[in-house]
């Protein structure tokens, strides 16, 4: 039992962003292909999927999946990738929209506008901690010093008023 729960826990990954339904995402995946005159010419590529996230399956562990849609010359395509297969480089969430359920199978129906969802700002779904201001009494409250050159500043300005009354 150890060995399989080791063997499992070496293959997740761990730089994955926090992907939601709703999430407009770019899947990076490792394509192989072998080429038709030499066989044993075998050339790795990247292809970008770029879609819509409408499920996500299985939890966070080693079968975890996400259902991603994408319209394609006005045809729906479907793709649905394990997350923690070494054949997907990356995952990248460019927007978040607002929804209410975690599948979004309905969408499957729907066309044109009324399947747009209402996006909401990256920022807004990091959690800022904020901190309470803290109030200190009056007393521990202290005047900012004084720089030397407003003082410097103060005493030239009284210098052109003397001269000024003098020359009255």
């Amino acid at each position: 039992m150890t060995n399989s729960k080791s063997i499992t826990e070496e293959q997740l990954k761990t730089d994955l962003p926090d992907i939601q339904s709703g999430d407009t995402v770019e899947v990076h995946q490792i394509l192989k292909e072998v080429s038709k005159k030499d066989k044993k010419e075998i050339k790795e590529r990247i292809q970008v999927f770029k879609g819509l996230v409408i499920a996500k399956k299985h939890g966070k562990g080693i079968n975890a999946t996400i259902t991603v849609r994408r319209i394609f010359d006005k045809i729906g395509v479907e793709k649905i990738f394990p997350i923690h297969s070494p054949l997907i480089s990356k995952i990248e969430i460019i927007n978040r929209a607002k929804v209410r359920k975690s599948k979004l199978y309905y969408l499957r129906s729907l066309k044109g506008k009324k399947a747009r969802l209402k996006k909401k700002d990256l920022s807004s779904t990091a959690k800022l901690i904020k901190s309470k201001p803290v109030k200190t009494p009056s007393s521990e409250i202290k005047e900012p010093i004084p720089s030397k050159e407003k003082e410097n500043d103060k005493q030239e300005v009284k210098k052109i008023k003397k001269i000024d009354k003098q020359e009255k």
